[in-house]
């Protein structure tokens, strides 16, 4: 077995037929622009969810710790991108190998951590819907340890191309979109992020047919429908958030594992395509976020208008409360007398952490 360690970049990428232009050609550097500024979004986007979720005391709860680790890695997605822009067109030529394994395990870091978050996001839904509560009863402790077990994970993924997993020792094997990577790698990580998705869909199925049947059980009493509706609303925002991923993401899957399993496909045809659209995934997330929840629109606003308005609206009410949960509790009761029990209290919370378009 003969080993090309100190073998150049664009001896692999001859190897696979994919040719590195010597010079910048209009495409490429259309390809660079467009992807510098779309990098640049996906950072000050993502940063802003990150900014919310921590200075909005509503939003400190286990549901809204995954959504801002999610935030995180599409934030780490943007800045992964940003790098590759740097380092693709002619530059590719001049990356040693070292340097380009480091490329790719920066996206692929990235996208695995997102899809293990979606995964744990799924499995706290199933586990608070099914008894109807609106959050997770898990301590903030066992959040951070979960966190910290997906980017451990999502950092080892990134890793095993280097550790040894790639066709450098191996050169019929290589892949033609990833010319260094072997083709039984990109079809083992194709597969696992597809049965990923799939495993995602068909538990968030049967929360929804849960929930419906659910429906027709429930009484009319107020607090009652309140807590349906609210729980059904953050369901459609996460439930739209997995949309979003597995539409942006699978066409790009797909095309590697046609890489992987398929040597006469034409797949570099579509390569920048689909690279594109599953980059435009980690700036849609903030959008549905504004969209769906206006608690979260709020607090971007606040955020935004805050270096304008200074200290001139320092006694003045700006749109968001950040109060902490006892405060709120003593505000409810104070409005509603006796009426206002516990389960009320939250389900107002919960109201104003969502935007409940179709209450």
């Amino acid at each position: 077995m003969v080993c090309y360690d100190n073998a150049s970049v664009e001896f692999f990428y001859n190897m696979s037929k994919k040719n590195i232009s010597n010079t910048w050609r209009p495409k490429d550097v259309v390809v660079v622009g467009l992807g510098i500024f779309v990098s640049a979004f996906v950072i000050f986007a993502n940063i802003l969810v990150m900014l919310a979720i921590f200075m909005n005391r509503r939003f400190h709860y286990p549901i809204y710790y995954l959504l801002g680790n999610l935030a995180a890695a599409d934030l780490f997605a943007g800045i992964s991108y940003l790098y590759l822009m740097f380092h693709t067109g002619p530059w590719t030529i001049k990356l040693s190998v070292y340097q380009w394994f480091v490329r790719q395990g920066l996206i692929d870091t990235s996208l695995t951590a997102s899809v293990i978050n979606l995964m744990a996001i799924a499995l706290e839904r199933h586990q608070t819907i099914f008894t109807m509560q609106l959050h997770s009863k898990m301590t903030n402790h066992r959040v951070v340890l979960l966190i910290v077990g997906i980017w451990l994970i999502a950092i080892v993924m990134g890793l095993v191309p280097t550790m040894g997993w790639s066709c450098v020792c191996n050169i019929q094997e290589c892949s033609n979109m990833a010319p260094l990577y072997s083709r039984s790698y990109l079809v083992f990580w194709a597969v696992l992020n597809l049965l990923t998705f799939t495993v995602m869909v068909a538990v968030y199925t049967r929360i929804f047919v849960y929930v419906r049947r659910k429906n027709h059980r429930m009484s009319q009493h107020t607090s009652q429908v309140k807590h349906k509706e609210t729980v059904v609303n953050l369901m459609k925002t996460v439930v739209m958030i997995l949309g979003c991923f597995v539409v942006c993401w699978t066409p790009g899957l797909v095309l590697l594992l046609l890489d992987g399993l398929c040597e006469s496909c034409d797949v570099l045809t579509y390569e920048k395509f689909f690279l594109v659209l599953a980059e435009c995934n980690s700036f849609m997330n903030p959008i549905i976020y504004s969209y769906r929840d206006k608690d979260m629109r709020d607090t971007f606003k606040r955020i935004l208008c805050f270096p304008c308005v200074g200290s001139r609206q320092k006694g003045e009410h700006s749109g968001v409360h950040f109060n902490t949960l006892e405060q709120e509790a003593r505000k409810a009761r104070d409005g509603d007398g006796a009426q206002a029990n516990g389960g009320q209290v939250m389900l107002r919370d919960a109201e104003n952490m969502l935007d409940s378009t179709e209450s």
